[in-house]
């Protein structure tokens, strides 16, 4: 894989709550030029973002309930709906973690529904933040996913105790199957860790190192 495919699979990321404007345009104009997938923001600077990206091949993605999920379903599909408004093309949810960890699926799936209901053409991706997860808890989150017709399903915020492992991704590769994404998250910094994820059956990887990642 070269460099501009690797770069056809990131998510560039600035999501820390001190973000400046300068901050989100610099994203941008990074983005716009080593081509990535798309910049990944939180809900108040997607409009910002989905401008600065306009007539790119990038696509402006934000995510909701963000970093813990634990908001109601209702509450998280209006963050969704607002940020699909805002310009947001891609949406990345957080499950609702604590639901999970109850075993109330029927919950979760239906936490998940409402948000590919709110996201209309946008891709939704779907955060189940593996590292607080057993794997049997695992499968059943993406299985819930799949259900719930979400586009990927996504390993980790980066805001947990860990982030993206070979072993986690290769799991959600294998729960899913071929037709789903699934994207990498956390902890991502080198292009050797990106490459890893890959293999294991990731076809994103969400990184605020990209351009670290492609350069080397």
């Amino acid at each position: 894989m070269n460099a501009r495919e690797l770069a056809g699979t990131i998510d560039h990321t600035l999501l820390k709550p001190d973000a400046t404007a300068a901050q989100i345009l610099k994203l941008c104009d990074e983005a716009k030029a080593y081509h990535f997938a798309s910049v990944c923001v939180n809900p108040s600077r997607i409009a910002l973002a989905a401008k600065a990206l306009e007539g790119s091949d990038v696509t402006p993605c934000c995510v909701v309930g963000f970093p813990f999920g634990a908001i109601p379903a209702e509450s998280k599909a209006a963050e969704a709906a607002v940020a699909v408004k805002n310009g947001a093309r891609e949406v990345d949810m957080v499950i609702d973690i604590g639901a999970a960890k109850d075993g109330d699926w029927d919950y979760v799936q239906r936490d998940i529904a409402a948000v590919k209901a709110a996201c209309g053409a946008a891709k939704l991706k779907v955060i189940i933040e593996a590292c607080l997860l057993t794997d049997e808890e695992k499968v059943k989150a993406c299985l819930a996913a799949k259900a719930a017709k979400a586009d990927f399903v996504k390993t980790s915020t980066g805001y947990s105790k860990s982030g993206a492992t070979v072993q986690d991704v290769a799991l959600m590769r294998k729960t899913v199957g071929a037709d789903m994404g699934v994207k990498a998250a956390g902890g991502i910094h080198t292009r050797a860790e990106a490459l890893a994820m890959i293999e294991a059956g990731a076809n994103r990887i969400g990184a605020s190192s990209g351009i670290a990642i492609v350069s080397e």
